[in-house]
């Protein structure tokens, strides 16, 4: 088996991405930066204690992929209770999604957890996604889109209260680790045969291919193609290059110019 990764910071200070690179175990996490702004003394956010805190949780325990999953959702839970965050706020909660696999039995075991994603690159060259991506984004950024398409600047400053809104339907309308219980519901697993199977894809959201149409569907497809002719580094650059001329998001609507990447590549 052969093992690339990518880890590449976005537009802010922090890259709130984590990669986990062990023996037989790989994973992504992506923090979502708390929406009431917090930082700790060493200016950490909580989107990137909370990738990290599942991170480490991944890399220090054994056991079921799902059952480590739900041990980084109490670990996160804790950490903010440390720290005094009312976590009755969703706003303000520390949260992450998580796609690990672990590959020690000779199979695929793995979790997976709001928009980081597992892809599957076939010997026949086909590819498909382990999971259904449910696009939690998709009505906020058509309202970016419309502003967009207005050329307003800072859209995101027009969108504060549908941003808060769509936070507080974490664990109910999509999931994600931030130390609520409810994730649980949204925690997808399973094991999955390795035959027949060239390459595993494992990334966060900053890795897809921008798109015009919000309400469109990802395009795994062209990913999987760029991968299968350049890596990792060729999906990268297609990614970039499409962010850096749409400086306002006017085109491709997403909530910053350059989101963080972590992707992992697993060739068989």
């Amino acid at each position: 088996m052969q093992i690339a990764t990518l880890y590449d910071k976005g537009s802010r200070e922090l890259n709130e991405d984590a990669l986990l690179v062990a023996e037989s175990r790989f994973g992504v996490f992506d923090g979502a930066t708390s929406l009431d702004g917090y930082t700790d003394a060493a200016g950490k956010t909580g989107g990137y204690l909370a990738s990290n805190l599942a991170r480490e949780t991944f890399e220090a325990k054994s056991g079921p992929l799902r059952d480590i999953a739900l041990q980084a959702n109490e670990r996160i839970q804790q950490a903010m209770q440390q720290q005094g965050i009312d976590t009755l706020r969703k706003e303000g909660l520390w949260s992450t999604s998580a796609a690990v696999v672990d590959v020690s039995s000779g199979d695929l075991e793995w979790v997976q957890i709001a928009d980081s994603l597992i892809l599957l690159l076939a010997t026949d060259g086909s590819s498909r996604l382990l999971t259904p991506h449910g696009d939690h984004d998709a009505e906020t950024l058509s309202l970016w889109k419309e502003l967009g398409d207005k050329k307003v600047v800072d859209i995101r400053s027009h969108l504060v209260e549908k941003l808060l809104a769509l936070r507080r339907t974490a664990n109910v309308a999509y999931g994600v680790l931030n130390g609520d219980p409810a994730a649980q519901m949204f925690l997808n697993s399973g094991r999955e045969p390795l035959t027949g199977i060239a390459h595993v894809l494992i990334f966060t959201d900053g890795f897809f291919i921008p798109k015009k149409d919000p309400r469109a569907p990802d395009d795994f497809d062209a990913m999987a193609r760029l991968f299968l002719g350049g890596g990792l580094e060729a999906v990268k650059e297609h990614v970039r290059s499409v962010e850096a001329a749409d400086p306002h998001c006017w085109d491709y609507p997403r909530y910053k110019q350059y989101d963080d990447m972590a992707a992992i590549a697993l060739s068989f």
